[in-house]
């Protein structure tokens, strides 16, 4: 029998025991992510609101809604004390910042010049009309960029594999312009950031939210009506956890589902192809590590076996019903000789010295660069596994065309990479060690020679000289601050007869190309010549003074860029 002392503790013991535990306080790490992505939602929302409030008052409320959504966040992201609460508020943010984008796609859905292609190739789709190798260049024009190539003219035709203009098909209703194929990329924009998410664990979808919907850069690409938006949104699912495609042995539905998302992104846009690779050669590589060669060989060959089912599926009426256009049409951004552009390696022949008579060499160095990273990666793969997502983009760094939106619009995978694929994935992954590679510093060396093509393919082309020595000798103006013609004397110190096409620049990237009124089309090895040039326009309005004014020469065979600053007399 219990004593008296014992009966009156029992029930405060038993009210002590029963007591829920306090709730988990989410990690301050959380917190200022999820206050991260909601600040990032201040960046160009202003400039939204500015434009709706004059005429789209709808719009402009429900920005003013999201303004007070953000407020309340970020008071919330600090002060609440559970982390399913944080969570909740991660999901209030998302919604947040979808709402933003699908406002300012609202106000600006006009679209850039790839957003206008690709709406040009659905309508010509569904019209039953061929699609690649078809110039339009009535799209072109009053502010719609153009693509110069270093032929003197222009790219006026559709250079994309087709599932955007399949995806745009359906919305050619919404308007003219871009306006469908926008529709289209922000909308798959919208989708994959729901997706990573989604995917991701719980404290860091806030990161998604920023990575894919903040700081308005990658909506920015989304209402311009880039192809590549389309292509992340299906990348998506494939990086998320990649390394455990095929565990086990089999794929499986989740496998296959992946498979048919890198399919159909090769089948959006080019970029997805340099990322291909290296998925493919570390999924095999994981593999092995766990079953072996020849299991691992198996799984890979199905997952490729599957996207390029998927591939074929969305390039099949094509390439029945257009096959040589078609295959010159999807391969265009590697062989349609556009001028050299970007925040790459190139800017060394564009802005620093006075061109280079190796251009070529730069594409040379990309696709160089791109080999040796896939051949480090497979040498490598237990230390560069998580960095799958990123090594693709370097070689566009050294590229002709060395954008930045090559990489900038594939960050969202650095980050599901970052958070999914930890180095602990690839701990076991199989890495080939030839009797040569047996040393530490041999593989120093080995990893030296693969990127010491590139490298001095770079050089090689950066260290050449302009082949045109070009002197400005007499200008025309048709008022004191706009020119119309232009005299030039240009000598040929090259072993080569020359034909360019020449332009002025007051800034990055390319003007048009200037009319040649007199002077030979070819200019002969060691010859002299002068030339009277044209403003495309009829004029050419002068910039501020202090502004650098560039004269610049294309020729295509061999590709070369010579430069010359035009030091112009005061007028009056």
């Amino acid at each position: 029998m219990q004593s008296a002392e014992q009966r009156l503790e029992t029930p405060a013991l038993r009210t002590r025991s029963a007591a829920p535990a306090a709730p988990e306080p989410p990690a301050q790490w959380h917190r200022v992510l999820t206050l991260l992505a909601d600040i990032s939602l201040f960046i160009g929302t202003r400039a939204i609101w500015t434009q709706a409030a004059s005429h789209r008052l709808v719009v402009a409320a429900a920005i003013t809604a999201c303004y007070a959504s953000i407020l309340v966040c970020g008071v919330l992201a600090l002060v609440v004390r559970r982390a399913r609460s944080l969570a909740r508020l991660d999901l209030c943010v998302l919604v947040t910042a979808v709402t933003l984008t699908l406002c300012a796609w609202a106000m600006n859905h006009a679209g850039s010049d790839e957003a206008i292609l690709t709406t040009q190739a659905a309508r010509e789709l569904v019209a039953g009309h061929p699609v690649y190798g078809q110039p339009w260049p009535w799209l072109f024009g009053h502010g719609v960029a153009l693509t110069p190539t270093v032929t003197g003219g222009y790219d006026f035709t559709y250079g994309y594999p087709p599932l955007a203009p399949l995806l745009t098909a359906p919305l050619l209703w919404l308007g003219h312009g871009g306006t469908p194929a926008t529709a289209v990329s922000t909308a798959a924009l919208v989708v994959g950031a729901v997706a990573l998410w989604r995917t991701l664990p719980t404290p860091w979808r806030s990161a998604a939210t920023m990575a894919c919907l903040g700081f308005g850069f990658l909506p920015s690409y989304g209402r311009l009506g880039y192809p590549a938006i389309v292509a992340l949104a299906l990348l998506v699912p494939v990086v998320v956890r990649w390394p455990r495609i095929g565990r086990g042995g089999r794929l499986g539905s989740g496998g296959l589902a992946r498979a048919a998302c890198l399919g159909a992104a090769c089948a959006t846009q080019q970029l997805p192809w340099f990322v291909a690779p290296f998925l493919l050669a570390g999924i095999y590589a994981v593999r092995r590590g766990e079953l072996g060669a020849r299991a691992a060989a198996l799984v890979a060959a199905r997952f490729a076996g599957a996207a390029g089912v998927v591939w074929l599926l969305v390039n099949t009426y094509f390439v029945v019903s257009e096959p040589g256009t078609w295959i010159r049409g999807i391969a265009l951004p590697l062989t349609q000789g556009a001028v050299i552009h970007g925040q790459g390696v190139v800017g060394i022949s564009l802005y620093f010295t006075d061109g280079s008579d190796r251009l070529d060499w730069y594409s040379h160095a990309s696709m160089l660069l791109a080999a040796g990273l896939l051949a480090l990666f497979v040498l490598f793969v237990r230390r560069l596994g998580p960095a799958a997502t990123v090594l693709p983009w370097c070689a566009f760094f050294v590229a002709t065309r060395s954008q930045d939106g090559y990489y900038l619009m594939m960050t969202p995978l650095w980050l599901a990479a970052a958070v999914t694929t930890p180095a602990s994935e690839f701990a076991a992954a199989w890495q080939p060690r030839p009797r040569v590679l047996a040393g530490r510093t041999a593989r120093i060396v080995a990893a030296a020679l693969l990127l010491t093509p590139a490298l001095a393919s770079v050089a090689w082309a950066a260290a050449g000289t302009p082949p045109l020595g070009m002197r400005v000798t007499s200008v025309r103006r048709s008022t004191p601050t706009a020119l119309s013609r232009l005299e030039v004397e240009v000598v040929n110190r090259g072993a080569a007869a020359l034909s360019p096409h020449f332009t002025l620049t007051t800034g990055q990237g390319m003007n048009a190309y200037w009319t040649v009124v007199r002077g030979p089309a070819t200019l002969p090895a060691h010859a002299t010549a002068r030339y009277e040039l044209r403003p495309p326009a009829g004029r050419f309005p002068l910039p501020r003074p202090g502004v650098r004014i560039r004269l610049r020469a294309f020729t295509a065979v061999p590709q070369t860029l010579s430069s010359a600053d035009v030091r112009l007399p005061r007028s009056g």
